[in-house]
């Protein structure tokens, strides 16, 4: 009998796993297999040493540029750079089948679950990052007719080292009727801009007995139209205010724009932690907190959940995200990427923000710990 690590078993696409265990999209080691493997890297082509490619500031690398029918199955990357918050400054966008608009627009920290722009170990069953800075993604991503990859680099200095592999398997036969196409999309709001301004904690009557039926105001991951699945998404917080950041409900709009499909209970429930995350970094193949801090304003937090198990089937149209606060009440910032798989066209992306705007910076909103004065009975907060 094969002996198959946990963290695979857990990650179960719908489709029947090979003997109940491997993912679907694995192949069976037991089986001969009719692709052919190839990889695309940052070696060097004369075969000296210098196993890497510089990128000038405004300069976009193409990376990967294959004809198909294929399938990406592993991208690996580690960056050597100097400018702070490179992570968020380099943008990694990936197209199908010759489109114009990428089908994966991201900051390449953010792809990878870094969204407050600075490195951290997790692993879950899909993307992880070392404690070297080495980043991977096992998030299969077939193709019909082409696949290329992009990396740009929007920062004011040179990446001095970027290094790539990406595997990826030919194939002699089409892709099966239905495939769906591989989506990655960044959003962010720095800061989402809550309602309360003058309150002393989450727990303040003027907030607990607030109401948000609708999903008004919420924060959004991602807004798809066409037929597909949600996977799941990771997602970054810096806080603006004191006090927990997490009483937001998440939200799914499902094949109807005007009416909430599904709505949750509080961020740590949704990412499938409990009581804050207990302060404490765990991350597990399909949901974890890599990074937790003290509820305090300037404080960094994320967290991540992949819907590998059962994902969320749309037929024309979802929308997903979260409440920032209790009824959208805070103002703290958000940084996250959504993952599907979706028909093409797709949807048009919203504009990526300007580089500058994309670099995490806590903002004034005002509320606790983030006042001129401290917060007393009778001193009003800013507005």
């Amino acid at each position: 009998m094969r002996i198959v690590s946990t963290l695979l078993a857990a990650a179960c696409f719908a489709a029947p796993p090979v003997f109940g265990q491997i993912p679907a999209w694995m192949p069976d080691p037991t089986q001969q297999q009719t692709y052919t493997l190839h990889r695309s890297s940052s070696r060097e082509t004369t075969g000296a040493n210098a196993d890497y490619r510089t990128i000038t500031p405004g300069q976009t690398l193409a990376i990967f540029d294959v004809d198909g029918p294929g399938m990406i199955s592993h991208i690996w990357f580690t960056i050597g750079a100097y400018e702070p918050y490179h992570l968020k400054r380099i943008v990694l966008r990936i197209y199908w089948d010759g489109e114009e608009s990428p089908s994966v627009e991201t900051p390449i920290g953010d792809f990878f679950g870094l969204g407050n722009g600075i490195y951290y170990g997790w692993q879950s069953a899909v993307l992880s990052v070392g404690a070297d800075k080495s980043m991977n993604c096992w998030f299969p991503m077939p193709y019909a007719k082409h696949a290329r990859i992009t990396v740009t680099n929007e920062g004011k200095q040179t990446v001095s080292n970027l290094y790539w592999n990406i595997d990826y398997r030919a194939n002699t036969t089409p892709l099966p009727a239905g495939t769906l196409y591989f989506h990655a999309q960044y959003r962010q709001a720095q800061p989402a801009k809550g309602w309360a301004k003058e309150w002393y904690e989450n727990g303040d009557p003027m907030i607990n007995y607030r109401r948000n039926l609708d999903g008004k105001d919420n924060y959004i991951w991602f807004e798809a139209k066409g037929h597909g699945q949600f996977v799941g998404v990771t997602m970054s917080v810096l806080q603006n205010q004191d006090g927990w950041w997490g009483e937001g409900n998440d939200a799914f709009w499902i094949d109807d724009p005007d009416k909430i499909a599904s709505v949750g209970t509080g961020s740590e429930d949704y990412f499938l932690g409990s009581w804050d995350f207990g302060g404490a970094s765990q991350t597990f193949p399909l949901h974890g907190s890599p990074v937790t801090g003290k509820e305090l304003a300037g404080e960094r937090w994320s967290v991540y959940r992949f819907h590998l198990d059962s994902p969320v089937p749309f037929t024309k149209y979802m929308k997903a995200g979260i409440e920032h606060g209790h009824a959208n009440a805070r103002s703290d910032n958000y940084y996250s990427v959504a993952y599907w798989y979706q028909t093409e066209p797709h949807m048009p992306f919203p504009a990526l923000p300007e580089m500058s705007e994309r670099i995490p910076t806590v903002q004034f909103v005002g509320g606790p710990g983030n006042a001129k004065a401290p917060y007393e009975p009778g001193n009003p907060q800013p507005k």
